[in-house]
């Protein structure tokens, strides 16, 4: 069954140096009990599409198009208090980019576990039985609460930030970069975790990352970013195993594997600014496979088989 269904999303940014187009006719479903990677380089517009799905979006940032559709309801269309009251936090939480930050250093860990729940009109004791038991199931102790964020690990930090995000049962969890600051051996015990836990509550993520080797481990869905577009969107094992973009080529060929020996590539130049972004597919610049056509007009999405969709003019027929 289909839980998330995003159309055509559009958001722009209002700066001094023009408007950045951001996010362009962005689309993806999910189904329930799936996980999604979002990959793509930094400015691709992964952290942004998170903001959009959450309506965490900047003061600067203007939704211009496109629908955010949830069990059924465009979450776009609800108004601020709507969608507080009934999905943020609860039907829909997020894991925050550096969220080892993202703790009040001089609160304890307690009274910013409970506040979402004490906002829903939960009484302060079962809010914080919730909270302990959520600690628990992220395998911490629930002494915990009491402690202010400077006594815990780096590891233990990111635990409570999970903690909180699936505290309330959430049917979604968006995770940004949940483990980019952690060392290998930390990452590996949240990603065991975060299994674990889709297991265990019937979870479905949205996990952005740029690390698609780390990806690999939760992805059942793979959508390709760039430079605020759609290049490539399917199932993981397609994508690793025959990446059709010649932008998802590139990354794949950038990533080094353990059972095979292989010589490894870069993909030349930068992501183009988006304030004026290249005519046509706006990978052409890079590509090496670009034809006049790339450079005049925009690759429209082709459906090949499986339902895998991608971006570019070498799939299109005549």
């Amino acid at each position: 069954m289909v839980l998330l269904n995003v159309k055509n999303v559009r958001l722009n940014y209002i700066t001094t140096r023009g408007i950045v187009k951001a996010l362009d006719n962005v689309s993806f479903s999910l189904d329930e009990g799936e996980t999604i990677a979002i990959v793509g380089e930094t400015g691709s517009g992964k952290s942004t599409l998170a903001k959009v799905i959450t309506r965490s979006w900047e003061e600067n940032a203007r939704v211009i198009g496109g629908e955010v559709i949830f069990e059924g309801v465009n979450i776009l269309g609800l108004s601020e208090e709507e969608f507080r009251r009934s999905y943020r936090w609860v039907k829909i939480a997020m894991v925050p980019q550096g969220s080892m930050n993202s703790l009040n250093p001089v609160l304890r860990v307690v009274d910013q576990m409970i506040e979402p729940l004490l906002l829903r009109g939960i009484p302060r004791i079962d809010a914080i039985k919730i909270a302990g038991d959520a600690l628990e199931s992220v395998g911490l102790s629930k002494d915990v609460l009491t402690k202010y964020p400077h006594q815990l690990s780096g590891g233990m930090k990111q635990r409570v930030i999970i903690a909180m995000a699936i505290q309330s049962r959430p049917k979604l969890v968006v995770l940004d970069e949940p483990t980019s600051a952690l060392d290998v051996m930390t990452q590996a015990n949240i990603m065991n975790l975060l299994k674990r836990l889709r297991s265990k509550f019937k979870l479905s993520y949205i996990f952005i990352t740029h690390d698609l080797a780390l990806a690999s481990e939760l992805a059942d869905k793979v959508l390709v970013l760039y430079a605020g577009k759609v290049a490539e969107f399917g199932s993981a094992d397609v994508i690793y195993s025959e990446p059709k973009h010649p932008y998802t080529q590139g990354l794949m060929s950038s990533v080094p594997t353990l059972r095979e020996d292989k010589k490894l590539s870069f993909i030349p130049g930068e992501v183009p600014s988006l304030i004026n972004p290249p005519s046509g597919c706006r990978f052409h610049p890079r590509c090496p496979f670009a034809m006049d056509i790339c450079r005049r007009e925009e690759p429209p999405l082709v459906t090949l088989e499986n339902g895998h969709v991608v971006a570019c003019w070498l799939y299109v027929k005549g």
